[in-house]
């Protein structure tokens, strides 16, 4: 049985332009001289008086609290959604997070930071290279799921004229405008989750999911995405075809709701202030958390918010089920008798 390790926080967007825009004179000739933990005091103390005490955040926020007294604001977006990157912007500008979380993990963090016409390029375009990637990287069923689930979010590209991953941009790019902001990933890694959501199907299943995959055709629309704000629009339509294997529903997005909820209680850590000596007393304040996950997993982050979670059980890989293998057998031997 193999297991994955939780991904650690990734990427700390740098505070230098953030810090000479919130800074108007505070660094003057005669701050030159002061330490690292009075800049570090200055910096804070701007960033706290933008920080809005009674913040207008938009419907799609939930407020959740840790029991240090740390606030996470978890913004629900459609990854198709132009509102839900209006969302995203509005609520850091707001909050003025110590760290922000985003629904993604070190396997598609390459969408931060490529232009709009690269990724919808990329988005459009599935080929033989890709799936040959996906198969070494995931093995041939999970390589091949993979791929059908590209084939989802390129459908509604290519449809939408509109690349995904918007609001994780813009996520990307307020952080980096917040001084001291650190910037996470709070996705499960997708090999773990195909692979388990694999183990979790029998050999005809995972057919019949793939037959519905392949012929996914409806057309869609801008009014379609902004309608399915209250459940993301790649998330429903996932939902409408693995209905019928609760497994599946469970690997794919109930064990992720777990992660995302543990990766956010992880970034809301108190905050511990720098000292100007090891003889002064530690000081932690609690944190402010930006989280943007798709809409779909807000309800099962508030499930998950209150209670113990093993994150080790749903980072392994299981082995092939019984019934899997069995399934395999017959389907050889069926073959066999062509």
């Amino acid at each position: 049985m193999q297991e994955e390790q939780p991904q650690e926080a990734a990427e700390e967007p740098a505070p230098s332009a953030a810090a000479s825009e919130c800074d108007p004179g505070a660094l003057s000739s005669d701050s030159q001289n002061l330490s690292d933990v009075d800049a570090f005091k200055i910096l804070l103390e701007m960033k706290m008086k933008k920080r809005q005490k009674q913040p207008s955040l938009p419907g799609t926020v939930t407020e959740l609290v840790t029991e240090e007294g740390s606030k996470v604001y978890v913004v629900g977006t459609a990854h198709f959604s132009d509102d839900s990157k209006r969302d995203v912007v509005k609520t850091i500008q707001e909050v003025q997070p110590d760290v922000v979380v985003v629904e993604l993990c070190q396997y598609r963090v390459s969408m931060l930071k490529m232009d709009e016409k690269t990724l919808l390029k990329e988005a459009k375009e599935i080929n033989l290279e890709k799936l040959q990637q996906a198969v070494k990287q995931n093995g041939v069923m999970s390589g091949l799921m993979q791929m059908l689930l590209l084939k989802v979010s390129a459908h509604i590209t290519e449809q939408l004229g509109m690349a995904p991953g918007g609001e994780f941009r813009e996520a990307f790019k307020e952080a980096s405008k917040v001084p001291f902001c650190k910037f996470h990933l709070g996705d499960r890694p997708i090999p773990v989750t195909f692979k388990r959501a694999i183990a979790a199907l029998s050999f005809w299943q995972k057919v019949k999911l793939a037959w519905g995959l392949c012929f996914l055709s409806d057309p869609i629309s801008k009014d379609d995405v902004e309608k399915c704000k209250q459940k993301d629009l790649l998330e429903q339509m996932m939902a409408e075809m693995i209905g019928e294997f609760p497994d599946l529903h469970r690997t794919i997005v109930s064990e992720r709701d777990i992660y995302l909820t543990y990766m956010l209680r992880q970034a809301a850590k108190r905050l511990e202030l720098p000292r100007a000596s090891e003889a002064e007393p530690r000081k932690s304040i609690p944190s402010v958390v930006v989280g943007v996950v798709g809409m779909g997993h807000v309800p099962g982050i508030e499930k998950n918010w209150s209670t113990d979670l093993n994150i080790q059980e749903i980072m392994s890989v299981p082995p092939p089920s019984i019934s899997s293998k069995v399934s395999r057998s017959r389907q050889a031997g069926s073959w066999a008798g062509f």
